[in-house]
């Protein structure tokens, strides 16, 4: 039987995994000067993992209990799937591309993606720990890897200090969670729930505490959310944007496993402190976003109060906020990369894009590129008819379903005040005379596609979202 096979379940992984070698082995290969096409081997293995994750669909697959191809991790694999080949498309605008090589950049996206896929699929902690330091570690080179750059050598060293100093925090709850059930594995957590219950509260709020942190961080989280705003803007653009959209998707699906899951009979003690967490994440984002003059560091922060909707979603602990949690991360992943790769576009046009201000007449130098944008921006606000409105719409629903009204309404309050940074980015582009003259410039094709496929997603997601809310709300069944 297929359930009981060893190894299927990691078929997605290895897929992408199988490519990042074939992309690291091709450049290792390449003369110097010879151009290769190593970027469609990142798609290959894409595709093929979402190949492999519709065969593993309703099917249950296990590999030693430590991981598991169920309808959750697959809906979430999906999401990873297509935030990977967006962000290659999207790279090849990029000066990363042309001047690094390619095979390098490549090769660590891919292997980001496998460590993502393997952090959705985990049911151990030590596994979800290893899968976040696989993604963690090619994400740190990623973010410096303009190693001309000075900004993007600091965004990274920053990273990556934080990023061991909160695995740490992880590794303790892990050993914490260990000492007090005897296992790591999910499953057996949630079965010695007398044993966890008879400890001593001080030792279960240690455990549970060291876990959250470890997770706030990688969901930037309000106060672990210090990184973001630095290796956002150091970072290149397209790398910001997968960096957003893929990190915290497999974050969060890890998030939804550990706590939600496996500790939902302990969620009297943890519900409390994550509302508090989810509350400051949405104000303090969106206050801090208020201010920025900074595109990037402007969608840095706006990130981090997304997180805390995704936070109100995973503590309203009925199906349907478990639910509103994936069609969040779908909707938040497809606008979030397509407005960072509309900026990668216009860097790549030689117009400076750092500031507001750099947006000025945008829509008279670059009308497509400024509705695009304008699309993504209007989706990440929430704005009708695009996929963020329903998704934030969902997420309040639930919230107030789950009887947490007060933050439904603390959400709902914050969504209308971030309103006003992105629609200050539109009448920038439509409303004020252009600064500087337009570039001519050929373009790329791959990159013009993936961003027209963005913003046609979420389209789709506010128009048509009931068949993908459907397929979430069948994925979470198989987790709960």
């Amino acid at each position: 039987m297929l359930g009981s096979s060893s190894l299927i379940a990691l078929a997605p992984m290895v897929c992408v995994t199988a490519a990042a070698i074939a992309a690291m082995t091709a450049e290792a290969f390449r003369a110097p000067g010879e151009s290769l096409p190593i970027g469609p081997l990142g798609y290959i293995g894409l595709v093929g993992a979402a190949a492999a994750s519709f065969f593993l669909w309703d099917r249950h697959a296990s590999s030693y209990g430590v991981v598991v191809a169920d309808n959750f991790g697959l809906f979430v694999t999906w999401i990873l799937i297509l935030v990977g080949l967006l962000s290659l498309a999207a790279s090849s605008a990029t000066y990363i591309a042309g001047r690094r090589p390619s095979g390098e950049y490549y090769a660590l996206m891919l292997f980001a993606i496998a460590g993502m896929i393997l952090m959705a699929m985990a049911t151990d902690l030590l596994v979800i720990f290893l899968a976040l330091e696989v993604l963690s570690l090619a994400v740190y080179v990623l973010t410096g890897i303009g190693r001309d750059s000075p900004i993007a050598t600091e965004a990274a060293f920053k990273y990556f200090l934080l990023g061991a100093f909160s695995s740490a925090f992880f590794l303790y709850g892990i050993a914490f969670t260990y000492g007090l059930s005897g296992s790591t594995r999910l499953d057996r957590i949630a079965g010695t729930v007398p044993a966890f219950a008879s400890s001593p509260t001080q030792l279960r709020w240690v455990a549970l505490g060291l876990l959250m942190v470890g997770f706030a961080f990688k969901v930037s989280a309000v106060p672990f959310h210090m990184w973001t705003p630095d290796a956002y803007e150091g970072a290149p653009s397209v790398v910001t944007g997968f960096m957003s959209a893929g990190v915290k998707t497999a974050a969060f699906a890890a998030f939804v496993r550990v706590f939600p899951g496996a500790l939902a009979p302990f969620k009297t003690e943890w519900i409390g402190v994550l509302q508090i967490v989810a509350v400051a994440t949405m104000i303090g984002g969106t206050i801090v976003a208020l201010v920025q003059t900074s595109v990037k560091r402007m969608l840095a922060y706006s990130s981090i109060a997304h997180g805390g909707y995704m936070l109100v979603a995973l503590t309203s602990v009925g199906d349907a906020g478990k639910g509103a949690v994936l069609f969040y991360l779908l909707t938040y992943a497809v606008a979030n990369l397509g407005a960072f790769g509309v900026v990668a576009s216009i860097e790549r046009l030689g117009r400076p894009v750092g500031e507001v201000k750099d947006f000025a007449g945008l829509a008279t130098d670059r009308p497509l590129l400024a509705a695009l944008m304008t699309t993504f921006l209007l989706s990440l606000g929430g704005i009708p008819p695009f996929g963020g409105f329903v998704a934030k719409w969902y997420v309040f629903t639930a919230a107030i379903q789950a009887g947490y009204t007060w933050l439904a309404v603390v959400g709902v309050l914050t969504s209308v005040v971030a309103v006003y940074f992105y629609l200050r980015i539109v009448v920038m582009m439509y409303m004020t005379p252009a600064g500087s003259l337009p570039v001519p410039s050929s373009g790329s094709p791959p990159a013009r596609a993936a961003l027209v496929a963005s913003a046609a997603i979420a389209l789709y997601l506010g128009i048509l979202p009931a068949e993908v809310l459907g397929w979430a709300s069948a994925s979470i069944r198989s987790l709960f």
